[in-house]
């Protein structure tokens, strides 16, 4: 669950922050929570503490470890930017990626308030770094799309949405400033389903916006039978990934050796849980 993913629109996963809390309808079928509670209270497992967040200081440099440059999704078991994350640790993450911009990073969060307030302050240098793409979940009209202004009203030079699950049909959103948009129906036990007209307005509207389209899937309790092909073809655009010269072994070796301060001192004890912000559906 790092250097390769089975998600379609990623290569990898890196996840220095593990669990996480509800805060919208997006939430109520979490496919991590699901997986990380199945081993909670195993010995010695990663998720021995199941969903409860977590810092991840080990995982830290994970992304210097690896042979080849790769497109990351970064917590794909978690949402950085939720608020018992230490504005510190987040820094720390964003570290990293600038120090290896031969990868591509694609950060989500459903915490956009945060999001915005960092990328224009402290994180701006990462905002604008073209390896690193900021995104944002949307799910409905309520919770999801006021995100999309949050993100928007940021520097970031490149700007994704994962509107996954769709949960009820956001008309036409504006996409302005937009680059690319992921959409998916929810899938697995109980996935409310997702309505054809839906997914072609958004795709609608990112031709109007000039944003890439990629659809992910149409989800279903049994995914795989429902596919992910839209009126006849599927639909797999997104931004180009960094072209940026991945050094020798060597390097990478002496660039960890150097950035390991960065891993120290993090607690290891679960993160305070803080009264989520919305109400889950």
């Amino acid at each position: 669950m790092s250097e390769h993913s089975k998600i379609e629109w990623t290569e990898a996963t890196w996840n220095p922050v593990r669990g996480c809390q509800k805060v919208s309808p997006g939430c109520k079928h979490c496919y991590a929570e699901t997986f990380a509670e199945r081993f909670r209270g195993v010995p010695n497992h990663p998720y021995e503490q199941g969903f409860d967040p977590r810092l991840v200081p080990e995982k830290l440099l994970e992304p210097l470890s690896w042979s080849s440059p790769k497109a990351v999704f970064v917590n794909s078991m978690s949402d950085l930017f939720q608020e018992s994350v230490p504005e510190g640790y987040i820094i720390a993450v964003a570290e990293v990626m600038l120090r290896t911009p031969w990868h591509t990073y694609q950060v989500l969060t459903k915490r956009s308030t945060r999001l915005r307030s960092l990328l224009c302050g402290r994180l701006r240098d990462a905002a604008i770094a073209p390896h690193i793409w900021w995104g944002v979940s949307i799910e409905d009209r309520k919770h999801g799309l006021p995100r999309i202004d949050d993100l928007r009203n940021t520097p970031a030079r490149t700007r994704f949405l994962s509107i996954e699950p769709l949960l009820e049909h956001l008309g036409k959103p504006n996409l302005r400033g937009i680059d690319w948009v992921i959409v998916g129906g929810e899938s697995g036990p109980g996935a409310r389903p997702m309505q054809k007209h839906w997914v072609e307005a958004i795709r609608q509207s990112c031709r109007d916006a000039r944003a890439r389209f990629f659809f992910k899937q149409w989800g279903g309790v049994q995914k795989g039978k429902h596919g992910r092909v839209l009126d006849g073809r599927t639909y797999d655009e997104m931004p180009a990934l960094s072209t940026s010269q991945m050094p020798s072994r060597q390097e990478r070796l002496d660039l960890r050796l150097a950035m390991a301060p960065l891993a120290e001192g993090w607690p290891n004890a679960p993160l305070v849980q803080l009264k989520p912000q919305q109400a889950v559906a």
